[in-house]
């Protein structure tokens, strides 16, 4: 990792979930809703997000490297997550930007970790690694069944786009990896906020916008407040 040193000013939040649970389209209304605040925000995804991570993106979700099993896919997301991490995401935190993501290390949980059965000691040796310090500030969780995910998502893509190498799973492995998601949630309830992903574009963005209110936006009031007392004493 670059010496940025995991030092920020700007807030990191992360969307996770199942296929088709809409975070594409939910990050797009965060960053507005937040650049509507005059806050500085920025869009970005995993894996991807920097040029060198967008290429290993292509080659893991291509599929070809799934015969090299679990393991080795955590070690490439990792590596395209390092290269995130320096070029784009801990620069933009530096300066005061708020980074919104599209996946981050919980889908290396529950995707390499729980459906690939890897050993937690790995994953967390793996994490120590790639992130040091730096997790998001609020992770939002969007939760929706399984079957209606998947089929949310193939209407996405059209009858000419071929699934990627996630969505090519049985039915079983989108339920696991629900249950996976729902699992982190309860385990780390001060960072994550699980949404119900089945209502409307409109709903699902008012509860995120909620969560974020609640865990993020109530210090930042605080201190605009005390900058405008300050002023007004001077």
């Amino acid at each position: 990792m670059s010496e940025a040193g995991n030092v920020k000013s700007g807030s990191f939040i992360t969307l996770e979930g199942g296929e088709g649970t809409g975070k594409t389209t939910q990050i797009k209304a965060i960053v507005a809703k937040l650049k509507a605040l005059q806050i500085d925000a920025i869009a970005t995804r995993e894996p991807g997000g920097s040029p060198g991570a967008e290429t290993l993106r292509e080659i893991l979700l291509s599929g070809m490297l799934k015969h090299l099993g679990p393991k080795a896919e955590a070690i490439l997301f990792s590596a395209a997550r390092i290269d995130h991490l320096d070029v784009l995401i801990e620069p933009a935190l530096a300066k005061g930007r708020w980074v919104v993501c599209d996946r981050f290390l919980d889908s290396t949980r529950a995707y390499q970790g729980s459906l690939g059965q890897l050993d937690q000691r790995f994953l967390t040796a793996l994490e120590r690694v790639t992130l040091g310090d730096l997790l998001p500030d609020l992770t939002l969780i969007l939760d929706l069944p399984a079957e209606v995910g998947l089929a949310r998502a193939k209407l996405r893509r059209g009858k000419h786009e071929a699934p990627d190498r996630f969505e090519q799973e049985g039915l079983g492995f989108h339920e696991t990896l629900r249950m996976a998601y729902l699992a982190i949630a309860d385990k780390e309830p001060q960072r994550c906020v699980v949404i119900d992903a089945s209502g409307s574009v409109n709903d699902v963005t008012e509860a995120i916008w909620s969560a974020i209110s609640d865990r993020l936006l109530p210090p930042l009031r605080l201190v605009a407040a005390a900058e405008k007392g300050a002023g007004h004493g001077a």
